[in-house]
């Protein structure tokens, strides 16, 4: 479920790996409070694998409430819901899990180095229920079809950028 804006500024939603064989069901609406209406009733439906919602910036309908609201439903039917909200601020929500996902540099062309590499991305759990706060940086390998965690930098010296970018563990 997407609102209007999220659908223009993103796209449509793509699952790589889901595979001709199952159903997507995409539903594109127009205010901010009709997803989350859409996403509460699709959390009634047990025989749905996940649901997940995206909004744009910060309308005035994703509050606590709304949140605690799609939270209890979410557990109660065992079905996952995912809330993703682009160019928004955290703000307060109910959510058992609370993360800020962007992209990173690439990494290094294995045969060119003025190419880019594989993709990554920076994660940024900043609040759980059941796990500390940590940050990773993942990429994502083509051949496999996974996205992995990078190592840690072992034992090297601070540069002058360390502070704007750095790796912590959970």
């Amino acid at each position: 479920m997407q609102d209007r804006l999220s659908a223009r500024e993103t796209g449509r939603p793509y699952l790589a790996g889901i595979g001709a064989g199952r159903a997507i069901i995409t539903i594109n609406l127009s205010r901010p409070v009709d997803v989350l209406w859409a996403l509460e009733n699709g959390l009634r439906c047990h025989t749905l694998a996940a649901v997940i919602g995206e909004l744009w910036g910060d309308p005035n309908a994703v509050n606590f409430t709304a949140t605690k609201r799609i939270a209890l439903r979410s557990e109660a039917s065992n079905v996952p819901c995912w809330l993703i909200r682009h160019a928004a601020t955290p703000n307060l929500s109910a959510a058992r899990a609370r993360w800020r996902i962007g992209s990173a540099p690439s990494a290094r062309h294995p045969h060119d180095q003025q190419a880019p590499g594989m993709p990554r991305w920076s994660l940024d759990l900043f609040r759980a229920h059941h796990a500390r706060p940590a940050k990773w940086t993942v990429t994502y390998d083509r051949t496999t079809d996974r996205v992995d965690p990078l190592p840690l930098p072992r034992n090297r010296e601070v540069g002058a950028r360390d502070g704007a970018a750095r790796q912590l563990t959970g």
